[in-house]
């Protein structure tokens, strides 16, 4: 396969981000973690904050925080990355699927209520609540139903880093436990990593044991000597990545800026084309962390056309019941979440980053017009 001109994601890097992992190498008495723990907690607003070697991480310690155990349910969206519902089986616990609003990409909150209201049970523990593209579902209503029927609100923002919910950073707006990605899904980094944030002293106070082994050493005690007081795991974060994370979270709100304005020249040049949809611009709020559109004629074809013109693409997400795994456990059929179904046949996210120059966006712009007019 040609190497691509414009790749679907590129990782930024910046002189910031040097100069931290310079001092990690060089062994300066600074805590990368640590300082990358505070000043996130500082930028999304919450009151504690966890680094996690991967987002992945970061879901399945929420679920170890929250004592998931087996025969328990746990709801979230069909249009889901696959570690949503993954972290929730490695406790040989369920996840129940929802369908998505028709006209956007995240949960159904109509089905989402409805379901809860029908299944009131002690079995059911937590809601994921995926933000795609940065984009937010109506959180007060969210947070509304988890009042009512007691469950937990653990919120997927791997795509959304930066991103706000009137007007207060995604993190601090009142779920259980947030977890973040800062390397997600098509879009990898230099680096992995992720974060666990709440505002509930309690919650992270067992995230923190659980994260290192549940190890705990007496206070002046030598340094080897230690116990285990539970069944955890190792979601270490290095310093290395820390370091570079550090840059990358200090840089974000401009990232968003740039994409933003990315946003606004794709759907100015692509309105009224033949064959694609494109997103709803009138979301002051939309971080457009990623640019989805949708095409009407074959979008695989589409996408392979845009390859062969050195364009990257990418697809967020193949519907988790049609996936071979949870189709064959749960003897999902195709047509059980029809929106889902109807809008993954259509999706397609556009190349989107903050080093994008005006003329790469215009090159793909032109890519794009070449295409749709071979579509009848």
């Amino acid at each position: 396969m040609k190497e691509l001109k414009i790749p679907f994601s590129k990782y930024e890097s910046s002189v910031s981000a040097h100069s931290n992992v310079s001092d990690a190498l060089d062994g300066e008495n600074v805590s990368q973690v640590k300082e990358l723990e505070e000043e996130f907690c500082a930028y999304v607003g919450a009151e504690y904050a966890l680094s996690t070697s991967h987002g992945t991480s970061a879901l399945h310690l929420a679920m170890l925080a929250l004592d998931l155990k087996r025969g328990d349910k746990v709801v979230c969206s069909v249009n889901a990355h696959p570690n949503v519902p993954e972290v929730v089986r490695h406790f040989d616990a369920e996840p129940v699927f929802i369908d998505i609003v028709d006209g956007s990409y995240n949960i159904d909150l109509d089905k989402l209520e409805a379901y809860l209201e029908d299944n009131k049970s002690k079995k059911l523990k937590a809601v994921i609540i995926t933000h795609l593209a940065g984009i937010t579902v109506d959180l007060d209503r969210v947070y509304s139903m988890a009042s009512i029927y007691g469950v937990k609100i653990v919120e997927d923002a791997a795509e959304a880093l930066g991103a706000t919910y009137k007007g207060k950073k995604i993190g601090s707006t009142g779920a259980d436990l947030v977890c973040f990605n800062f390397s997600p899904h098509l879009k990898k980094n230099i680096c992995n990593g992720g974060m666990l944030v709440s505002n509930d002293e309690e919650i992270m106070q067992r995230a923190k044991l659980l994260s290192n082994h549940a190890m705990v050493r007496d206070e002046g005690a030598l340094e080897y000597i230690y116990d285990v007081t539970d069944i955890g795991n190792d979601y270490t974060l290095s310093e290395l990545n820390a370091a570079y994370i550090r840059a990358q979270v200090k840089e974000q709100d401009k990232n968003i800026k740039r994409h933003q304005e990315i946003a606004k020249l794709y759907s100015k040049a692509l309105s009224g084309v033949a064959h694609i949809t494109l997103p709803d611009m009138s979301n002051e709020e939309h971080p457009f962390l990623l640019y989805i559109i949708k095409i009407d004629k074959n979008r695989d074809s589409f996408a392979v056309a845009l390859r062969e013109e050195g364009i990257g693409s990418g697809l967020h997400y193949m519907p988790l019941h049609l996936l071979t795994y949870y189709k064959t456990k749960y003897s999902l059929r195709v047509n059980d979440f029809p929106i889902a179904l109807r809008s993954f046949q259509q999706v397609l996210s556009l190349p989107i980053y903050a080093s994008m120059s005006d003329e790469d966006v215009k090159s793909v712009i032109s890519k794009i017009k070449k295409i749709a007019k071979t579509r009848v």
